[in-house]
């Protein structure tokens, strides 16, 4: 199977010029480890490309996500991304430099609006997140009424960014990633009967499984089981495993957050049922989880824009410093957050900004350019921008082998 990933990656990267990534908050490991302060050592890795221009100044660049509770993982990852950027940034002497200020939001809509309004408070020019789905929902309204310019590192449902022309994307849609995934087990698995687990109850599993199913109509791939779960009934699977099992899924799709994706795999296995499971960006965090045996992961196979083992100067450099930092391997969400900082400051560039000019007339100045620009990043080589908000660039396909990423 691993001789087949290479040859689809041109395929995905057609299929998905526009993608999907990152969380709709609620349902992840908790690590109440807060990012990096604002005053940790500056990091002289910068990339070789970091673009120049004629902005100037300090900008005030806030920062929202889950830093404690079920969330944490996500959150703390992408501000640490972020901040490492920042303090690359503010290393360089380019005449731009960045004041980093993070708020968490536990992944409540409401009290990401609160954190959104301390920032303000604080006089914050431009605002990395929120993180999760559902606080970036309650955010963008909010973002768009003040005219602040917004970049969510990873809240992937198109509800963002929808009606809101200044709340941009880093990572991929749902929607293109439900696409992207029913193409690629459609071209390399062919004639596989395909069992979907996923959960009604959140938008982020919700979108993908509808954009599978709709896609795999076309692409004439069999599903023969489809089961369901709430946030409060993903603790057993047996009877949507028993289901697929009996109807002869030798695959299961997993729209779904590694947190149950564990459970998943471990009723599997105590139930002698072993297909392919084939998941998606939310299953990115499960070979970190506490107290899980990777082992149960083996030969599960995900679409990510971000791998950690990738051999370029670039992700080496960030690796390097994450582990120094934070004493740990990076996630895609820390390398989302490095990049969406990235984005910010070529848009700046591009634009012109001084650090004196209000959040108002940095938003209506980022906004006309970031259709313009292209950032190369750990996450996407060319990214660009439509004006929808929604970013252009190829995710990767991974295996897990001998618990870790494996890229062809």
């Amino acid at each position: 199977m691993m001789k087949k990933f290479f040859g689809i990656l041109l395929a995905l990267a057609m299929v998905l010029s526009l993608a999907a990534c990152g969380g709709s908050g609620g349902d992840k490991t908790a690590n109440d480890n807060p990012p990096a302060s604002t005053d940790a050592p500056a990091n002289n890795n910068a990339p070789a490309d970091a673009p120049s221009g004629s902005a100037s100044g300090t900008f005030k660049l806030g920062g929202v996500g889950p830093l404690t509770g079920d969330a944490a993982i996500y959150g703390n990852a992408a501000m640490n991304g972020a901040k490492i950027a920042v303090d690359e940034i503010n290393a360089l002497g380019s005449g731009v430099t960045f004041e980093f200020q993070a708020e968490d939001d536990v992944a409540d809509g409401e009290t990401s609006v609160n954190a959104y309004n301390t920032l303000m408070d604080w006089g914050m020019q431009v605002l990395v997140g929120p993180v999760t789905t559902g606080a970036a929902i309650a955010v963008s309204a909010e973002i768009y009424n003040d005219r602040v310019f917004a970049l969510t590192p990873s809240a992937s449902s198109t509800d963002v960014i929808s009606g809101k022309d200044n709340m941009f994307q880093v990572c991929f849609t749902d929607p293109n990633q439900g696409v992207g995934s029913a193409d690629y087990i459609s071209q390399n698995m062919s004639g596989a009967k395909v069992g979907i687990i996923y959960r009604n109850d959140d938008a982020y599993s919700q979108g993908i499984r509808d954009t599978f199913v709709a896609e795999a109509g076309k692409v004439g791939l069999e599903i023969v089981s489809e089961g369901t779960f709430t946030k409060d009934t993903q603790s057993d699977f047996s009877v949507q495993l028993t289901d697929a099992k009996s109807k002869g899924a030798d695959l299961i799709f997993l729209p779904t957050y590694y947190q149950p994706n564990a459970v998943i795999l471990n009723q599997a296995k105590g139930m002698g049922y072993a297909p392919t499971f084939f998941g998606v960006d939310g299953m990115d965090g499960i070979l970190t989880m506490e107290n899980f045996d990777t082992s149960l992961a083996e030969g599960v196979m995900l679409l990510t824009p971000f791998s950690a083992d990738a051999a370029d100067e670039r992700t080496k450099s960030f690796v390097a410093k994450y582990n120094e930092l934070h004493g740990e391997t990076p996630n895609q969400f820390a390398a989302d957050g490095y990049d969406a900082v990235y984005i910010i400051y070529a848009a700046l560039q591009a634009a012109g900004c001084t650090g004196d000019m209000s959040a108002e007339e940095i938003c209506e100045a980022i906004v006309a350019v970031m259709p313009t620009i292209s950032v190369d990043g750990l996450t996407g080589q060319g990214m660009t921008w439509a004006e929808t908000g929604e970013v252009s660039k190829a995710p990767m396909a991974v295996v897990i082998k001998d618990g870790v990423y494996v890229t062809p």
